[in-house]
């Protein structure tokens, strides 16, 4: 079904998710569950270990969403703390803006 959005469907409504800490069972299903519940949908992540610690981004579109992106913010970050890992949610235009070169 991915295949099938095109990234210009979703411009202008997608968000990047990143989830820094220690790796554990349960991360990727528990920030998973967190979009899901808010009617947010994964258009890509990628994740790697460096060591022992987790490093994941996710690409996201919330115009399926009725949360506004500071309750998502706090919601992903409370689920962070009970889970013991950093999770940070931010409009992709200010991710583009903050990781120029």
């Amino acid at each position: 079904m991915l295949s099938k959005i095109k990234k210009e469907d979703t411009k202008g409504s997608r968000i990047i998710v990143t989830v820094i800490g220690p790796d554990k069972v349960g991360i990727i299903a528990a920030v998973a569950q967190v979009l899901a519940s808010n009617g947010i949908n994964i258009l890509d992540i990628s994740q790697t270990i460096l060591q022992e610690f987790l490093v994941m981004v996710m690409v996201a579109d919330m115009s399926g969403s009725t949360r506004d992106m500071i309750a998502l913010k706090d919601k992903l970050a409370e689920k962070g703390r009970e889970i013991g890992v950093r999770i940070d949610a931010q409009h992709e235009d200010v991710f583009n803006f903050m990781h120029r070169i």
